[in-house]
């Protein structure tokens, strides 16, 4: 699978190659992940609605879920503003951190509201 060019030259990557992808509960809009994405693992992401994202310590592409059985189907995907990171609005089977909470943001909170 090959990216669209109109979408591939809208892309501003990083010196890598990759875009930053957050991963967003359908329904809710809960912050599930942040990963990496390359052209390759874009293109695979809109062509089979299967999150694909780009390790960039294993430098490969993995599909989210096809060891751990934690999917995300992708409902939709867009583009910022500027051009580098991509929003992806998922339906998430099981957990989205590879540590097995929910979320990856679920663990370390830094800063909470006092009200």
């Amino acid at each position: 699978m090959s990216l669209d060019p109109a979408i591939a030259a809208r892309l501003k990557r990083n010196a890598d190659g990759l875009i930053a992808a957050v991963a967003q509960a359908r329904g809710t809009g809960e912050v599930l992940m942040i990963a990496w994405m390359n052209d390759d693992a874009l293109a695979r992401t809109l062509a089979t609605r299967e999150a694909t994202y780009f390790s960039r310590s294993r430098n490969e592409q993995w599909i989210k879920g096809a060891t751990s059985g934690h999917t995300q189907y992708v409902h939709s995907v867009r583009l910022d503003c500027d051009g580098d990171t991509v929003l992806l609005e998922v339906d998430q089977v099981g957990a989205a951190c590879h540590t097995g909470a929910r979320t990856c943001f679920d663990d370390d909170v830094l800063l909470e509201a006092t009200d």
